[in-house]
């Protein structure tokens, strides 16, 4: 994929409005005309791929194709306040992105306590689009941190071609790093 159609992907922010303006990744990206803010479920494009944690479904490669067509959607909620954000019905086809470790200020070395931008790059880095991913990370003084206390898990998360294959290879890696699966 070519840097200029990476550019073309639509990348939403749902925000739920729970968090410190200031602080939030997803606004900041949204101020840097990366990303494309929505305040309601009801406005987002039917077909878009939801980053949920709490999704049955694995983020993977297989919904490249999703994502190049529909955009992809980036729920912006406080980590605290996570379970309120989610009892929205949100319109659209759910995934969980699989274990990564966020270098955000806040939950540094946490696993799976991704900032908003974290979770949009890792989900494009997944799918390749690289380029993309450290482009909404540059705006960020950590954000290639992300990328490289991560890069060994994206690096085999790309290999996977579809959800089964992801939750497989996460389990590996998890049972590697003395994860208890």
């Amino acid at each position: 994929m070519t840097e200029h159609s990476q550019e073309k992907i639509r990348l939403y922010i749902l925000h739920m409005r729970q968090c410190d303006p200031k602080k939030c990744s997803g606004l900041k990206l949204v101020r840097s005309r990366l990303a494309r803010i929505v305040t309601h479920s009801s406005r987002l494009p039917a077909g878009t791929v939801i980053l949920n944690p709490f999704a049955a479904t694995a983020f993977s490669p297989a919904d490249n194709e999703d994502v190049d067509r529909k955009g992809l959607t980036a729920v912006d909620c406080s980590w605290n306040q996570l379970d309120e954000g989610f009892k929205v019905r949100i319109r659209g086809k759910h995934r969980c992105l699989p274990l990564l470790v966020a270098a955000n200020p806040v939950n540094y070395g946490s696993t799976g306590k991704l900032s908003t931008v974290e979770a949009l790059s890792g989900a494009l880095t997944i799918l390749g689009k690289e380029t993309l991913a450290r482009r909404l990370l540059s705006k960020f003084k950590w954000g290639s941190t992300f990328l490289e206390l991560n890069e060994g898990l994206l690096l085999e998360y790309q290999r996977a071609e579809n959800s089964t294959e992801m939750i497989q290879i996460q389990g590996k890696l998890m049972k590697e790093l003395g994860f208890k699966t």
